[in-house]
Order: C-alpha cells, then structure tokens, then sequence
C-alpha cells in the first residue's frame, strides 16, 4: 500500500528536502540522528550514515541510494539492524500548484521478506504517514517567505 501525501509546495521545495541528507532525522520516524552524509548524495551509490533508536538503546546504520531520478524520484536501501534492509521508493508529482509525494516500503531480508507484501504495507503504513506528514510540512516551510 502506497502513502500518499498531497502538499502546497512544489516539486523543488519537497526535492531540496529529500536531497538534503542532513535533513532525514528530521522526517524520517525512528532516525535518532545523522553523523555523516556522502557528499554526493542524492547520487545512486552514495550514503546516510545515521543512527536508529533512543538514547541509551541507539543503534549506528545507513541508507544507500539505489536509484534517482533528480527532482522526481529516489530509491533507497535502508539498513536497521538487526531488523535487516527495506527498499524505499519516495517519488513526487506535480499537482497543481503544488506536489503529490508517493512513498512506499518493502522488506527485503529474512525474516520480513516471507510476510505477505499487503501485510508489509499495512505495518509501516502508519509509520510512512508520519513521515511524508513530516516531509511534507518540512518542504512548505522552506517555500514560505521569510
């Protein structure tokens, strides 16, 4: 099951956020912090180094870029161990004056991979309406003149 967020800010707003590594923590529900980020990315290939968890239970890992569309689409590979990888698509729309953001997650190493891709869906679901709801909040406030 795809989550799908509708926002006021434009393509670009939402893009400068999902392309601005440092920002994940921000949006990204279970990111505890970031300690580096590839000064390539959002270039397939190159990395997150970010923390999982809560203080004193935090958990260092990455995200790698798999594929990217610039302005349109990324692919990642998230790593959260011990509970193992996930591929994530996040891709944007035009709509309007503003943007659809399309997010959708699935399990890629044992054991989550053998549970059914709707029950997948339906157990990061929530997860992944907090995140675009973030993602999307982070985008129309950078559009607002200051």
């Amino acid at each position: 099951m795809t989550v799908v967020r509708d926002t006021t800010a434009s393509v670009d707003a939402v893009w400068n956020v999902l392309s601005d590594g440092w920002s994940y923590a921000t949006w990204v529900v279970g990111a505890s912090r970031i300690r580096a980020v590839d000064p390539e990315f959002p270039a397939p290939g190159s990395r997150i180094h970010h923390s999982v968890g809560l203080w004193p239970v935090v958990l260092n890992d990455e995200t790698r870029v798999l594929s990217m569309t610039e302005g349109r689409e990324v692919t990642l590979e998230a790593r959260g161990m011990p509970a193992g990888k996930a591929t994530i698509v996040l891709r944007l729309t035009p709509r309007g004056s503003g943007c659809r953001i399309e997010m959708i997650e699935h399990a890629r190493t044992l054991p989550f991979s053998l549970v059914p891709e709707s029950v997948q869906h339906a157990l990061v679901y929530p997860r992944n309406t907090e995140a675009t709801r973030r993602l999307a909040l982070l985008a129309e406030r950078s559009a607002v003149p200051r």
